[in-house]
C-alpha cells in the first residue's frame, strides 16, 4: 500500500499586528489601526472630496446661468483695441464698445462691453446682463459646465487623497519616534541586568 502523505495543517493568515504574541506592543496595534484608517480615508475621502467639489462647481455655474439673461442689443460706439503687444501682456485685443438695449417695459439701457474687433456701429448682437442690468460674460452651457465640474472633481480627488496620505505618514512618524523613545528608556532599565546575565558581553 502506498504510504500516506502526512496531512499538514494550514493556519489561517492573520495580520501580525493584531496577533497575540509576546513582542506585540500597544503601539503596534495603534499603528495598524492608523494604517487601516488611512487607507479607508484615502479611498472614501478622495471620492467624497471629488464629488463635493464637482457638485459645488456645477452649482456655481448653474447660479451664474440663472443670474444672466440674454438681450438683443445694438453697438452705438466703438473704441479701437490697444496694440496686442503690451508689456504687461494683459490686453487680449478686444475692443471696448458701447451697446444699447431696451427692456420689455420699454426702458433703454446702455453699457460698455469688450468684444473682438469687427463689430462696427449699428451691429446687432446678443449680450448677457445680470439682474442689475450690467453686462456680464456669457455663462457656460450645461454641457460645458458639467465637463468643467467633472474635471474639477477628478483633480480634487487625488489631491485630497495625497493630503490624507501625507497626514497619515506624519502621524505614523510621530508614533515611531515615540516607540523608539520607549525602547531607549526600557533598554536603560533592562540593559544592565542583561549584561550581568551575559557575563558582561551583552
Amino acid at each position: 500500500m502506498p504510504a500516506k502523505t502526512p496531512r499538514t495543517s494550514k493556519s489561517p493568515v492573520r495580520l501580525w499586528r493584531w496577533r497575540r504574541n509576546a513582542l506585540r506592543r500597544h503601539s503596534d496595534v495603534v499603528e495598524a489601526w492608523i494604517v487601516l484608517g488611512i487607507w479607508l480615508l484615502v479611498a472614501v475621502g478622495a471620492a467624497v472630496a471629488g464629488l463635493v467639489a464637482a457638485r459645488t462647481v456645477d452649482s456655481d455655474f448653474a447660479a451664474r446661468r440663472a443670474r444672466a439673461h440674454p438681450v438683443a442689443a445694438v453697438v452705438t460706439d466703438v473704441t479701437p483695441a490697444a496694440p496686442p503687444a503690451t508689456a504687461s501682456g494683459r490686453d487680449d485685443g478686444r475692443a471696448r464698445v458701447t451697446v444699447r438695449w431696451t427692456d420689455a417695459d420699454g426702458s433703454v439701457h446702455r453699457a460698455t462691453a469688450r468684444l473682438l474687433p469687427g463689430a462696427p456701429v449699428g451691429t446687432r448682437l446678443t449680450v448677457w446682463t445680470d439682474d442689475a442690468d450690467r453686462v456680464v460674460p456669457q455663462p457656460l452651457g450645461r454641457t460645458e459646465a458639467a465637463l468643467q465640474a467633472d474635471l474639477t472633481g477628478i483633480l480634487v480627488g487625488p489631491l485630497a487623497a495625497g493630503a490624507i496620505w501625507a497626514g497619515g505618514r506624519l502621524l505614523r512618524a510621530a508614533l515611531v519616534r515615540r516607540r523608539l523613545t520607549e525602547w531607549d528608556e526600557e533598554w536603560k532599565r533592562v540593559g544592565p541586568e542583561w549584561r550581568n546575565l551575559s557575563g558582561g558581553r551583552g
